[in-house]
């Protein structure tokens, strides 16, 4: 079994780190980016609840695999950390060969994230937000293979059709909604819903529900 690496952690070539320049540096996975103020077990339990206490959904899984990826990086001692490092790696590749859910853990993943079914599932974004809702099918990632750190930022309460492909140095708005199989390329303003290939917005509603 090969190592699972995240393009996150390892030098850009120099080609790449010309070609990012300006964006920040993604997280390198020396520390834990689990949610502050929420023990490990109490997150997990949360994370149950949101997945309506079906122990054995993927996305549960791949949610939990995540949260015990990060947990394991608050051990500063290499030594103490090993064993929990080769369980991790075989958690997560378990999660993606089962579930299909690929899930660095060096994304920075709120509370209460939802991933419904299972399959040809790729986030790989800076950080996805509390309360968001992810269908089968779903890619978080680079627009061009010459810009690795240019990937989304999902906000908070984000719901996300199947299909749906978010991709480059795009921020989607809390709030928001994205269509069914919409390639999103640009910005997606707060309380706006965007479909289509490239994805368009077709309506914003106030934080009250109303059309705004």
């Amino acid at each position: 079994m090969s190592p699972i690496v995240d393009p996150a952690t390892r030098d850009p070539a120099p080609a790449e780190a010309e070609a990012d320049e300006g964006l920040p540096p993604l997280p390198r996975g020396d520390r834990d980016l689990n949610p502050p103020g929420i023990g490990l077990m109490a997150l997990l339990r949360e994370d149950l609840r949101t997945y309506e206490g079906h122990f054995m959904d993927p996305g549960f899984w791949a949610v939990a695999v995540h949260r015990f990826g990060n947990w394991r990086m608050g051990f500063r001692s290499r030594l103490v950390r090993a064993p929990l490092t080769l369980c991790f790696r075989l958690l997560a590749y378990l999660a993606e060969l089962v579930g299909g859910i690929h899930l660095p853990y060096t994304v920075r993943l709120g509370r209460r994230v939802r991933i419904w079914h299972h399959g040809g599932i790729v986030l790989h974004a800076r950080s996805i937000g509390d309360d968001v809702q992810i269908r089968h099918c779903t890619t978080f990632g680079v627009a061009t293979t010459d810009r690795l750190r240019a990937i989304p930022t999902i906000e908070d309460r984000v719901d996300i059709g199947c299909g749906a492909c978010v991709l480059g140095n795009v921020r989607v708005g809390h709030d928001s909604r994205i269509g069914a199989n919409a390639v999103v390329l640009a910005d997606v303003p707060p309380h706006a819903t965007a479909v289509g290939i490239p994805a368009r917005i077709i309506a914003r509603t106030s934080p009250g529900g109303g059309e705004a």
